[in-house]
């Protein structure tokens, strides 16, 4: 065992189920751990790599803003942050941007919205809408939103009503606003944790329509979704509509903390000073950071590149459940966001993990028996190749023991 696992044994609280690497350093789409072996990251630090490691354009932007200041409190203008919030709103809705440290904290923030917002319609709405198995974060108050069991646990709980509905359930959807009043509805266009789940995008306009219906904020959770991650800058641009609140961290930052919420123009008026705050939202350096990722994005094309690749992907991996479909019984996601359900027990998915893992590919696995791809949008065709024929042949080791067995 490295003496870096001992130490960390030691020193650090046990809440993660790590894998057994040392990370040294990272490069274009790879880590390399203390011995020097590299691997393929398809999993970009759960979303957050987007333009994966050591990009020249985040080097280039870190240090300009290093070499000036890195932190200073919210009672002085924050140029970076201006300018992305600017960049933000541009990209997606009219309206203002408040910025926070994490996809917890954006959740938080929203729910604080919410409240401010049906405070204001003088009605009696409360409640927040969700759907079944939705991730929301591990905070408190994005915990009552989490719909996974082995997540909320008995961990405390606060007094909003929740309302949990099943995905493209309209019906039940719309009997919820009727009998409950609810103030808002956050839902993932894509359900990350939750299995890959991509909402259609016409159950997507059937919500924004629903919400307009009967006077309930729409909330969309882009935590995980956004900043290019299924082929558009926000998953819900795929289905046209206009959210009222947009939830926004991971890939923003560039791999920095980073996140927040970004309010349409009517409503953006309701937080008012002293009524949410953070010390570090944003820092300098992260808001410089996601300027970088954006214009790399955006003006520079590589969401556009990213693009063709996850066609390749997706095209190369329903090639393998066409091969093997006892065994591969469903590929879901957008873009460079995948779940590969796999017709296997957990033990055996988790052990195809730890073989790719040995031949220098990281997946992550979620809900036991979906490997879950959240490659950087800098994956070239053949690292797609490489990935699909690794993962080949993990798939044909199960079968054969299986005939042998």
């Amino acid at each position: 065992m490295s003496n870096w696992i001992e130490r960390d044994q030691q020193a650090i609280m046990s809440t993660y189920g790590r894998l057994p690497i040392v990370i040294d350093r990272g490069e274009g789409n790879y880590l390399f751990d203390e011995n020097g072996k590299k691997y393929l990251d398809l999993f970009t630090g759960l979303a957050v790599n987007i333009l994966g490691h050591s990009h020249p354009a985040i080097l280039e932007a870190m240090k300009q803003q290093a070499e000036k200041f890195l932190h200073i409190s919210n009672y002085f203008y924050n140029k970076p942050a201006i300018v992305l919030a600017e960049k933000l709103v541009r990209n997606s809705v009219t309206g203002k941007v408040f910025f926070a440290n994490s996809g917890a904290e954006a959740t938080e923030a929203a729910l604080k919205f919410v409240h401010k917002w049906s405070k204001e319609q003088s009605t009696e709405r409360n409640g927040v809408v969700v759907f079944k198995r939705s991730f929301h974060g591990r905070t408190l108050g994005a915990l009552k939103l989490t719909r996974q069991p082995g997540v909320y646990q008995d961990f405390p709980a606060t007094d909003i009503p929740v309302f949990e509905v099943e995905p493209h359930n309209v019906e039940a959807l719309e009997e919820v606003m009727v009998q409950h009043s609810p103030a808002a509805l956050i839902v993932e266009p894509v359900l990350g944790s939750g299995g890959i789940v991509t909402l259609k995008e016409e159950y997507l306009r059937e919500i924004s329509n629903l919400c307009k219906k009967y006077g309930v904020l729409c909330c969309m959770d882009e935590i995980q979704t956004g900043v290019g991650r299924t082929g558009t800058f926000f998953a819900y641009q795929h289905a046209g509509i206009e959210p009222d609140v947009i939830l926004f961290a991971k890939g923003i930052g560039g791999g920095l903390p980073l996140g927040g919420i970004i309010v349409a123009e009517r409503y953006a008026h309701l937080f008012k000073p002293g009524d949410h705050g953070t010390t570090f939202g944003p820092s300098p350096l992260s808001a410089a950071l996601g300027n970088a990722v954006i214009d790399e994005l955006l003006v520079n094309g590589q969401l556009e590149k990213g693009n063709v690749v996850a066609d390749f992907l997706h095209q190369q991996i329903n090639n393998l459940k066409s091969k093997y479909p006892t065994q591969i019984v469903d590929v879901r996601g957008k873009g460079m966001m995948l779940g590969i359900v796999m017709n296997l027990d957990g033990s055996q998915v988790k052990e195809i993990q730890r073989q790719l893992l040995t031949d220098g590919l990281m997946v992550d696995v979620t809900q036991h028996t979906i490997i879950r791809l959240l490659p950087p949008l800098t994956l070239t065709n053949d690292e797609v190749q490489l990935f699909t024929e690794k993962l080949e042949e993990k798939i044909k080791a199960v079968v054969n023991a299986n005939v042998s067995s």
